[in-house]
């Protein structure tokens, strides 16, 4: 198969991006994307040419490292799956390919198709994990968690944080990546002690980073290659909503005493 692939290239955070045209033959309608990519490298890399920088790492839709920006899609024109479980397949014979890298003010580019995205791993280190005793291994097993929040739990926490959400959305909201990693605590015994100082510390610092509002047109849902649903942000939402009425009673007590 024939492309011409349209790549943003870009040196650095602070350089200005263009994109460039490059011509591409021989590929197999089985390759992925990424080996396609390879091959345009290997190529460009014989010719004495630059290599294009793009992110990866288990190439099996785990990692959540693939964010490209296909054709004006995050990971492309199939919906379900990451970059790295695109095929060429699902493109056409002589197709023109648009490839660049999320947008957003809190992704800053580093080099070509690669964005900084350690925004994601501040609103972590902010409140997502369970800090409490909740003792060993076994004594898991002992605490009841009812079957419709444990299967919504373990959805929400499907989220592999790969960005997608963001790239979709107008306002690049990180609202349901935030919203994700909110609930599947929540809803457990486990992270019900740090609820409140969880969801407010998260929230805070999301916006912090300049992670825009929710633009409530379901783009994140949409595009999301894990197929969380926006629920999360509903739940995230009222989390937020009852730590905040928590806190002001509890500042209300203590200024009585």
């Amino acid at each position: 198969m024939n492309f011409t692939l349209k790549i943003w290239r870009q040196n650095n955070v602070t350089a200005k991006g263009e994109m460039v045209s490059y011509d591409i033959s021989g590929i197999s309608p089985d390759s992925s994307f990424f080996e396609m990519l390879d091959s345009l490298n290997q190529r460009l890399i014989m010719t004495g040419g630059d290599p294009v920088a793009f992110d990866h790492d288990c190439r099996e839709g785990i990692c959540g490292t693939c964010s490209l920006y296909i054709n004006g899609r995050p990971h492309g024109p199939v919906k379900g799956v990451t970059t790295c479980q695109l095929h060429m397949r699902s493109f056409t014979e002589g197709d023109i390919i648009h490839i660049e890298p999320w947008r957003a003010k809190a992704f800053p580019v580093i080099r070509d198709l690669i964005v900084d995205r350690s925004a994601f791993d501040k609103i972590i280190q902010a409140g997502g994990y369970v800090s409490v005793d909740t003792g060993g291994v076994p004594d898991a097993n002992t605490i009841p968690v009812p079957k419709e929040k444990s299967d919504a739990a373990f959805d929400a926490a499907t989220c592999i944080g790969c960005g997608a959400c963001v790239a979709a959305c107008s306002n690049a909201a990180a609202m349901l990546f935030v919203g994700a990693k909110v609930s599947h605590l929540a809803l457990l015994p486990q992270g019900l002690v740090e609820a409140a100082k969880r969801v407010q510390r998260m929230v805070a610092t999301m916006d912090e980073l300049g992670f825009g509002s929710c633009s409530n047109t379901y783009a994140c849902e949409a595009e999301c290659p894990k197929g969380i649903s926006v629920v999360n942000i509903a739940r995230m939402n009222r989390e937020f909503l009852a730590a905040k009425l928590l806190t002001e009673k509890e500042r209300m007590i203590k200024e009585s005493l």
